[in-house]
Formats: C-alpha cells, sequence, structure tokens
C-alpha cells in the first residue's frame, strides 16, 4: 500500500484539476469544467494551479492520477467514475495507489435508496437482486479507505482518497459536489481578498527587454508574481504587453509602483491601467 500524502502547510494548498474523457479529447464535448472550476476557487480567494486532460485510457489515467497522488496538492478528478466499460477512474485510483477495490458501505446504502427512489418514480416494484441493480452497485466500489463525496443531485456519491477528490463527469453533479469539498474540507484556507491583479498595457517594448524587471519584482517582493501577456492584434490596445503582478493586495500595493517606476527606464509608451480582484 503505497502513503497517501498530505499537506500541513498553513499557506494555501497547490489545486489542480483532472478531466478525464475521449469525448472532451475527440471535441464530441466542449469541456466546462475548467472555467467552472477556476470560477469556484475564485470565489474563495483561491486559484487552480493547472490542469489534465486525459483520455478513456487505463494507463494514461493511472500515471496522472500517480503524480496526483504524490504532489500532496488538491486534485479534483471529474469524470469515468461510472460502471459502464469506458468508466476506468475507480479502478485506476486504486491500481496508483496499490490498494483493491471494495464497496463502500455508504456509498451502497445510497446506491440502493437512488434505486429504491428510481422504482417508486416509475411505478415499479424495487428488486435489489435483479441484475441490473445489482451492477449499479459497482458505482460505490472505491478503493479500500476512501471516504465519500455526497451527490445532492441524485444520492450515487463521488469518492476522495486524501486530497484527491474523485467526482463525475456531468456537472450539474460535478460542481455541487466540488463545492461541497471544499466547503467541508478547505474552508481554512478562504480569504475575501485573497488575490488581486494590476497591469499597464505597455507599447514598443519587448518582453526579453522587460524580463531583467520582472525578475527584480519577483525577487524583491517575494509572494508576488509578474505577469506578461503579449498581443499582436488586440481589437482595442493592438500591439502590445499587458504586463503587472498579481498576489495579495498587500503586496500588489507595494509591488505595482514599484514595476511602473522600473518602467520609466525603457523607451516605451505605457496605456491604460487595470485592476482585477
Amino acid at each position: 500500500m503505497n502513503p497517501i500524502p498530505t499537506s500541513n502547510s498553513v499557506l494555501p494548498p497547490r489545486f489542480g484539476l483532472i478531466i478525464i474523457g475521449d469525448e472532451i479529447l475527440s471535441g464530441k464535448r466542449a469541456d466546462k469544467h475548467l472555467p467552472k472550476v477556476i470560477e469556484l476557487l475564485k470565489a474563495r480567494g483561491l486559484q487552480l494551479d493547472y490542469a489534465d486532460y486525459v483520455g478513456d485510457s487505463p494507463d494514461r489515467i493511472t500515471a496522472t492520477l500517480e503524480r496526483a497522488f504524490a504532489s500532496g496538492d488538491v486534485v479534483f478528478s471529474c469524470g469515468g467514475i461510472g460502471a459502464t466499460p469506458d468508466d476506468h477512474t475507480r479502478q485506476c485510483a486504486a491500481r496508483a495507489l496499490g490498494l483493491e477495490l471494495a464497496l463502500h458501505p455508504q456509498a451502497e446504502a445510497l446506491i440502493r435508496e437512488r434505486m429504491q427512489d428510481m422504482a417508486k418514480e416509475q411505478g415499479t416494484v424495487y428488486e435489489p437482486d435483479r441484475p441490473d441493480n445489482i451492477h449499479r452497485l459497482n458505482m460505490g466500489m472505491f478503493p479500500v479507505g476512501a471516504s465519500i463525496i455526497p451527490n445532492p443531485f441524485n444520492k450515487i456519491p463521488g469518492f476522495s482518497c486524501g486530497h484527491v477528490h474523485f467526482v463525475p463527469g456531468f456537472p450539474v453533479m460535478a460542481w455541487p459536489m466540488i463545492e461541497g469539498v471544499l466547503e467541508a474540507l478547505y474552508s481554512q484556507h478562504f480569504r475575501s481578498a485573497a488575490w488581486i491583479e494590476k497591469s499597464v498595457i505597455v507599447y514598443g517594448a519587448m518582453e526579453a527587454t522587460l524580463t531583467p524587471l520582472m525578475q527584480d519584482i519577483e525577487r524583491d517582493y517575494p509572494g508576488v508574481k509578474v505577469f506578461s501577456l503579449p498581443s499582436v492584434d488586440h481589437p482595442q490596445y493592438g500591439r502590445h504587453i499587458e504586463l503587472g503582478v498579481k498576489g495579495e493586495p498587500t503586496a500588489v500595493a507595494q509591488a505595482y509602483p514599484a514595476l511602473l517606476q522600473g518602467l520609466k527606464g525603457f523607451d516605451a509608451r505605457l496605456g491604460p491601467e487595470l485592476v482585477q480582484n
């Protein structure tokens, strides 16, 4: 059994997202999870650090999950936890951890409750030993030691293994489940004004020329990230560089004036200043 690393840092954890499914990579369906997870995190003063897209390949899914478990980051995995032949995520999570799959007792109870609800809705008798109902219990087969993630949409739970959290691919289920995990496990990291960006439009400069200034700002103001977004055909500003800093408001309030002061040493024309919370 491989240990599941956890993070005891008082700093906010890094957040990652894994989106699983051939339908995303083929273009059959457009991914909606990435912008929504960014939105959910941002509303809590947090940010997404990276995202991975993986098709329905067990080997690739397993390798991706191995990295997630080893990272110590909080990672949300969307998709592939059903019970059809192309759903591999539960098995791959167990394989990545060196664990067996087992029917989670609470998941079994919830799945059976859902099947009873469906029978009532259809006006039929619930038959627990019917083959299709037995097959549905596979959706509660999780790596040993996993905990469940409640699903307010249809009661079929997701699961967590340490800091990696598995939810369905359906947005109507996944998004409330991700919110529930954030609220239940990571509220101590929420900050109402944890992140702000300040930037300025710079005309007539090259990124390579501005790089030393960017490095100086990051060195002199720990915790602040400097960013440079060049554009050659912006509909409003034309060819330009958006140069700015992002971080906690107090740090940005110190670093941004220093950035503007440093730009005075370059033969560049400054345009509008931009602020984003």
